[in-house]
């Protein structure tokens, strides 16, 4: 690449990124030999990566040797081993390292190379970033956030030859020299690059972190890319709570899908932009509310970001964590940035531990769950990182954000929470690395929890992580995937949050039996559907008013439900795509509908709500056809937009042939049609009516699913949760084992797949051999009963083999 004056000066001093690979980690660092690997091999198949140079070890090593520094320096180790302070070592050194010139040939070539670039980028002192990459940094082995300072916005020769020393002086921060000492570095021995690259002008567009992989649970198959306006420190750092978007990796080679899982708006009440004044470079302002209320990102853009991190994964071959920015000048992305990610990479494939709170508790405030662990301890709220001394060991950290120098804190916390960050930011991504529980982005934790209030930190039900009063019982239990016995019959999940299911991925499960539409619509919408689609005739304005809250973005109230709820289906989908995904359709009663917001308008009083309006019989009805509607259009978006085809729609309650009809036909006219696209519709079997008409339903379904509760209690004529006849509820009676048998025969006389789902497999060795001996196709339990169900179907299948 020396193709001008200066471009391949001191070769043994400076580097240009196209020159340099991999391979030369231990010349310019993990971060430099990054850039040069996209560079050279993924910047010819259109992945922008802006231009730059590094200086080397050797070049770090010369500027040791000038003026005696390298044994002033060690000299000052001593003193640390010795007993001093690392406060006063740290900054000991790092004055040595500003006080010291470079040595004229380091400095010229410095100023060559620089030159050279902005001959390149055909701009005069062209703004430039300056990272710092060590030798032993963003190694599989050693890695940890911000490890050595980067500058932003330099500009002329001087600039960068002053921040090039400052580099320098960065590889001795406190931080940097402690973690060192804990991993077992030799301090003199770890050399430092710095990289001098084409500074991307986000402040005038966004900036964000991707992973290839779900960072909590390692789930491989999608891209998490965060996104806020302005320079990337504000997401690194947790300064603001960015966008989150969720891309499904299998599918984006396909040019007619947009397979975007799901599309969570951050707060972004800030951004970093440059700074008019020369110190400090940059400057923190707020943002519009425009910006706050819109996406970051378009899904071209997301989906272009997506498809470059997966070229980027699939050339390392491992997962990636991965620097992008966008160009407010050119609107062009680029990617700055690409390492190996480390936390999921060192946890082991066969084994899950698995954590589960055994009493409730006050929840005092939530955010983004990190990790998928419990931890229990007294709260202990710092201000500023100079309040440290205050910190106990195994106490719960409470903080507004983290940035590198809480590292030493945070290694003895039980666990953390902080006020902003997203799951890119830095106490998000040193708390995996630490293996310590994390809520971040809570909003208000600073001021909600003082010093010394014992509390329970969940991040162990799903995506939302939970800070619950007092320290309640919790229990931890290891899963062995290796010694899961294989089955005829199918063992399948019943998932009911979507932000846990990617959880459980490493189960061998053969897909997800049930999930279920009305907890997504209670837990992710909370909107009563009828109220959206009225909307513009609501007359309360408290209800107007918590809509507009929940609906904020959304001019068409509609399409937030549509949004939510197939973002909700699809995380799900694509957790065990290509196996089956059985989404049974709303089927809330009547008093469950009213307690939504805007549900009362909508909703009749019944005496009986388990026998009245609900399941199959409201969606063909006028009171709530539309509302049905707005659920077919989530559903139809997972299978055709985002390409999840292996979801099954089951519809519940539905108690007549006729009424079995009306709903395919009202299925049919919002464009949700049996056998199009592959589409499989099954239906419940909980209601006598569906047992004794088996072969007349499964002309018009593609399978059933027994609901075991309901099919007993209509049965047996026994209210489910009547406490008086609790002793008479028995999913074993004779009558009811008659029904399913009946069932099973009936629709595999027809060719009907017939699983059952509930909890009665797992708490019932005994029970689970009943099907098995019946010849049920799948059973479908709750995830931590998934081992347990296993074990008795595997026990149930010899016995039923052995002569």
């Amino acid at each position: 690449m020396a193709d001008l004056p200066g471009a391949g000066a001191a070769g043994d001093r400076v580097r240009w990124f196209g020159d340099i690979s991999v391979h030369d980690i231990p010349v310019v660092g993990g971060k430099n030999a990054s850039l040069g690997e996209l560079i050279a091999h993924l910047a010819p198949h259109g992945i922008k990566v802006p231009d730059g140079f590094a200086t080397t070890a050797d070049a770090y090593r010369e500027f040791l040797g000038t003026d005696g520094l390298r044994e002033r320096v060690a000299g000052q180790l001593d003193l640390l081993r010795g007993g001093a302070e690392l406060a006063d070592v740290g900054a000991a050194i790092r004055d040595m390292i500003l006080a010291t010139p470079l040595p004229t040939a380091l400095d010229r070539a410095l100023r060559d190379a620089y030159h050279t670039l902005c001959h390149r980028l055909r701009r005069e002192n062209a703004d430039v970033a300056v990272r710092s990459s060590a030798t032993a940094e963003d190694l599989p082995e050693a890695s940890f956030a911000g490890q050595q300072e980067t500058f932003l916005g330099i500009t002329g020769a001087d600039g960068v030859t002053d921040a090039c020393r400052r580099c320098y002086a960065s590889l001795f921060t406190d931080r940097a020299i402690s973690y060192r000492e804990h991993h077992g570095f030799d301090h003199l021995k770890v050399a430092l690059s710095v990289g001098v690259q084409q500074m991307v002008r986000s402040d005038r567009a966004c900036a964000g972190v991707m992973f290839t992989l779900d960072t909590d649970s390692g789930f491989p198959r999608v891209v998490l890319v965060n996104a806020a306006y302005g320079l990337g420190e504000s997401v690194v750092s947790g300064a603001v709570d960015p966008d989150e978007y969720q891309v499904f990796k299998p599918f984006l080679d396909k040019s007619d899908l947009t397979p975007v899982l799901s599309r969570k708006s951050g707060g972004k009440q800030t951004k970093i932009v440059y700074s008019d004044a020369a110190q400090p470079p940059t400057r923190t302002v707020e943002t519009t509310e425009a910006e706050r209320q819109g996406w970051v990102l378009s899904d071209q853009e997301i989906l272009l970001l997506a498809r470059w991190a997966t070229a980027v994964e699939d050339h390392y071959g491992r997962p990636m964590d991965i620097e992008w920015a966008k160009d407010g000048d050119t609107g062009q992305l680029h990617i700055v940035q690409a390492r190996p990610e480390t936390v999921q990479a060192r946890k082991g494939a066969a084994t899950l531990r698995s954590y589960r709170l055994t009493e409730p508790g006050e929840d005092l405030l939530s955010g983004l769950a990190i990790g998928d662990a419990i931890a229990a301890g007294p709260t202990r709220t710092l201000h500023d990182i100079s309040e440290a001394e205050r910190f106990e060991d195994g106490a719960v950290l409470v903080a507004d954000t983290t940035d590198p120098d809480w590292e030493p804190v945070m290694q003895r916390a039980a666990a953390i929470v902080t006020n902003h960050g997203g799951r890119t930011s830095h106490a998000a991504i040193v708390s995996r690395e630490l293996g310590v529980p994390a809520v971040v982005g809570t909003g208000d934790a600073t001021a909600t929890l003082g010093d010394g209030l014992p509390v329970t930190v969940s991040c162990a039900e799903g995506e939302t992580g939970h800070v619950y009063d007092g320290l309640l019982e919790f229990e931890e239990r290891d899963i062995d995937l290796t010694r899961v016995p294989e089955t005829r019959t199918r063992v399948m999940l019943n998932i009911a949050n979507p932000a846990a299911a990617y959880r459980w991925w490493r189960l061998p499960a053969d897909g997800v039996g049930l999930a279920r539409i009305e907890f997504l619509v209670a837990n992710h919408i909370g909107v009563h559907p009828m109220a959206l689609v009225h909307y513009r005739d609501l007359t309360d304005p408290v209800t107007q008013h918590q809509i507009d809250t929940l609906t904020a973005g959304y001019e068409d109230k509609t399409a937030y439900f549509v949004d939510r709820l197939a973002q909700g289906i699809g995380r799900i989908a694509a957790a065990w795509w290509p196996r089956p995904v059985i989404v049974r359709t709303s089927d809330f009663k009547t008093n469950e509908y009213a307690r939504l917001v805007g549900g009362l308008a909508f909703e009749p009083t019944e005496g009986n709500p388990m026998l009245g309006w609900r399941g199959a019989s409201r969606y063909y009805h006028e009171g709530y056809r539309t509302g049905f509607g707005l659920e077919c259009r989530a559903l139809r978006r997972v299978r055709d937009e985002m390409g999840l085809t292996n979801t099954v729609v089951m519809i519940p309650f539905c108690r007549t042939l006729a009424e079995a009809d009306l709903v395919l036909q009202t299925m049919a006219g919002h464009d949700l049609i049996r056998g199009r696209n592959g589409l499989e519709v099954y239906m419940m079997a909980e209601i006598p009516s569906n047992i004794i008409l088996a072969r007349s339903f499964a002309e018009r379904f593609d399978g059933f699913s027994i609901g075991s509760n309901d099919l007993t209690q209509l049965t047996l004529g026994v209210d489910r949760d009547s406490t008086e006849l609790a002793e008479l509820f028995d999913e074993r009676d004779p009558a009811v084992i008659h029904s399913i048998e009946e069932l099973i025969a009936a629709a595999h006389a027809e060719r009907r797949h017939v699983g059952l789902c509930g909890q009665r497999p797992s708490d019932d060795p005994g029970f689970a051999g009943l099907l098995v001996r019946a010849g049920i196709d799948s059973v479908s339990v709750a995830p931590d009963s998934f081992l347990r169900v296993k074990d008795n179907i595997a026990a149930a299948e010899a016995s039923e083999n052995t002569p």
